[in-house]
């Protein structure tokens, strides 16, 4: 099974720039692993099982938490589907059979 995963999250209570906060959370995605992609607007990421997308975006909230966060704004969006692995570099490849290199 693949679980795409595309994620933002990072604390409204805290300065109008939100870098550090998000590198926080951006560390704990690439220490736990998981294939993923960073964004400007969004991360993506890619688990083999629901379970652990979600203990992962747990982890990331966790991080928040501790460093004094009061309120973290989140969305969160999942492609769940069966029988299939790296649909995080696979779907690029798909639209790139019609129209070529795009911008990654």
């Amino acid at each position: 099974m693949s679980v795409l995963v595309q994620m933002a999250m990072f604390p409204t209570d805290k300065s109008e720039s939100k870098a550090k906060d998000v590198s926080k959370v951006i560390e704990v995605i690439r220490n736990s692993g998981y294939s993923y992609q960073l964004t400007s607007m969004c991360t993506i990421i890619e688990t083999e099982k629901m379970s652990e997308a979600l203990e992962l975006i747990g982890n990331c909230y966790k991080v928040l938490e501790e460093s004094g966060c009061n309120r973290v704004y989140s969305t969160i969006t999942f492609d769940i589907r069966k029988n299939h692995k790296n649909r995080i570099k696979q779907k690029i490849k798909s639209v790139e059979e019609y129209i070529g290199e795009v911008s990654k």
